[in-house]
């Protein structure tokens, strides 16, 4: 354990075997949690940046977000110690269950197939 608030940090190496176990759409990146979303264009890139930025400022975990025409890219590291750590999985986790979320049983029926309206794209291979 290391830094003010005694988080584990995780080595590179341990994480990335983490992410294909619990989070296979993430990676590690330049010492960080990284996870690209395709998305329909600009609103939609704001709309899954805007649930982002809610769920870690409620969970007081400030990620990197870039954004892009068609794209977002979230970067989790935590700042106190400057590493990789639970925190990171954690909002992780939260951010794949909320932008991921798809409607099932709830009696919701979820986007349209028609491709105009499109939100999130479904990831492919390679991406």
């Amino acid at each position: 354990m290391t830094g003010s608030n005694r988080l584990r940090i995780y080595e590179e190496t341990e994480a990335a075997a983490r992410l294909v176990a619990e989070l296979p759409r993430w990676e590690v990146a330049d010492g960080h949690l990284r996870r690209i979303f395709r998305v329909q264009g600009w609103k939609s890139a704001l709309l899954v940046a805007g649930a982002i930025g809610h769920l870690a400022e409620r969970a007081w975990h400030h990620p990197e977000l870039r954004l892009a025409w068609g794209r977002v890219e979230v970067r989790l590291r935590t700042h106190d110690p400057d590493g990789i750590t639970e925190r990171d999985f954690a909002l992780a986790r939260r951010i794949e269950e909320v932008v991921g979320w798809r409607p099932g049983e709830e009696g919701l029926d979820g986007t349209p197939a028609d491709p105009r309206f499109a939100y999130i794209l479904e990831d492919r291979p390679g991406d």
